[in-house]
């Protein structure tokens, strides 16, 4: 069995390997903008038919805010980037929107607090150096945006991509139960971890009730009225997300269908999240177990498909697009949201999951100087363990190598793909100008 084992391990290593011979590690450098089929302005005013049109300029007006905004709410542009470009073939189950704001703290179903990529609305099986050019791309333009130069922007990928490798170098080495338990924890050293978990101890459902509820004269409890950002719903639309919670609990493992049937629920309300999101249905639920002091909080928040879909030939379809994200949250994440599930209601499926219970991600000022490398060094590690769990770590190890050569591409990469996203940001907020791209006064 042993021998087999090796063997395996082996084969993997030259499976990866081999991979060099149709896609050398240094063409993962390429960005070519003449491999465009649609202008990107149209290509994102189509990805945008289908969500909530008096929700749209909202959308736009963050995106207007920087190069980096408008970087995290074109995920669809990227996929069709990305789609155009050689791939190795080795896949996993990719993030999708790996992006330096899309990794945080988050309370686990052991009470402790966990450090992971924690965003999967795109998350699916697809080609691994996807997410890798995406995070990557993500270093330069938050590193901008934070002040930096571009020689510390750049530095700080050279240090995402060593620390992927090298750690990707240790899975394919490691026994799977071991990847299976493998919890990050480097984010503790230096301050932007640090703050970030600062702030998760803070974010609690206690916090949410005082900042998202007001308790009327009889003692009961109701969503604020904060139009746009949070909105009551009717009785006949708090209805129909309930009774798709039926549903949803079916979704849990049972021991936490017993937790979750102790809450009832006491209010409901519409709420605007992220800038990728907005303009999605998106609806938080209040419930109370044994009265105010002990709350809880559910989003249950629309999913359409992925924005990678689309370019993915043979992929299975999909039962349920919260499922979806479920599956990839769980592949990827070692610990995961204690009562993360899904439902549908109206034609659209939808991801549940606790609102804000200990979640917290990196503030702009903590990529600040040295703290984007340090925060860099984070993303390496926990993108690798993310790839590791989720595909072959021998078969990635054995086309990544020991060398710096996938380093140095990847950094060419994330500075043409930066200045790309910057050129066409520029576009969008020509066409915010011209009136052809409705954006709201305020960003909210």
């Amino acid at each position: 069995m042993l021998l087999r084992e090796i063997h395996s391990a082996e084969a993997s290593m030259s499976r990866g390997h081999s991979r060099r011979r149709s896609l050398k590690r240094s063409e993962q450098a390429i960005w070519d903008p003449q491999r465009r089929s649609l202008d990107p302005l149209d290509l994102l005013i189509a990805a945008n038919r289908d969500r909530m049109p008096e929700l749209l300029p909202i959308k736009m007006a963050r995106m207007a805010v920087s190069p980096f905004a408008f970087f995290r709410g074109s995920v669809p542009l990227m996929a069709a980037d990305l789609a155009t470009l050689p791939v190795t073939h080795l896949d996993v189950r990719i993030c999708g929107d790996a992006h330096v704001h899309n990794l945080g703290a988050f309370a686990g179903p052991d009470g402790r607090l966990y450090f992971d990529i924690n965003d999967f609305d795109e998350t699916v099986v697809g080609p691994w150096e996807w997410d890798i050019k995406r995070l990557a791309a993500s270093l330069v333009l938050a590193g901008r945006e934070a002040g930096d130069s571009d020689e510390l922007c750049l530095q700080s990928v050279r240090v995402f991509m060593r620390t992927y490798r090298e750690a990707m170098l240790r899975f394919a080495a490691m026994p799977r139960l071991e990847i299976a338990r493998y919890r990050v924890h480097r984010q503790f050293v230096g301050p932007p971890g640090k703050n970030v978990l600062r702030k998760a101890e803070r974010a609690t459902p206690q916090q949410n009730l005082e900042k998202l509820t007001l308790r009327r004269r009889n003692g009961t409890y109701a969503f604020r009225d904060r139009k746009p950002l949070l909105t009551p719903v009717s009785k006949l639309q708090a209805a129909e997300v309930l009774n798709a919670l039926v549903q949803y609990r079916q979704t849990l493992l049972v021991d936490r269908r017993h937790l979750f049937d102790f809450y009832r629920p006491v209010d409901v309300a519409f709420k605007i999240v992220g800038t990728g999101s907005v303009a999605t249905r998106d609806y938080v639920v209040l419930y109370f177990a044994d009265g105010p002091h002990d709350p809880l909080f559910l989003q249950v928040k629309e999913e359409p498909p992925s924005s990678y879909a689309p370019f993915l030939k043979g992929a299975p379809g999909v039962a349920n697009q919260g499922q979806r994200v479920v599956e990839g949250q769980r592949a990827i994440q070692t610990q995961s949201d204690l009562l993360l599930g899904w439902t549908a209601f109206g034609g659209r499926d939808y991801l549940v999951r606790q609102l804000s219970d200990h979640k917290a991600s990196i503030a702009d000022e903590d990529l600040r100087g040295k703290g984007l490398a340090i925060y860099a060094h984070t993303c390496g590690e926990l993108l690798a363990k993310g790839h590791a769990r989720s595909g072959d770590p021998c078969a990635l190890a054995g086309y990544i190598g020991a060398g710096p050569n996938l380093d140095k591409a990847i950094q060419k990469f994330a500075k043409a793909y930066a200045d790309q996203v910057t050129l066409d940001y520029e576009k969008f907020r020509d066409a915010i100008r011209s009136g052809s791209i409705k954006a709201a006064r305020s960003s909210f």
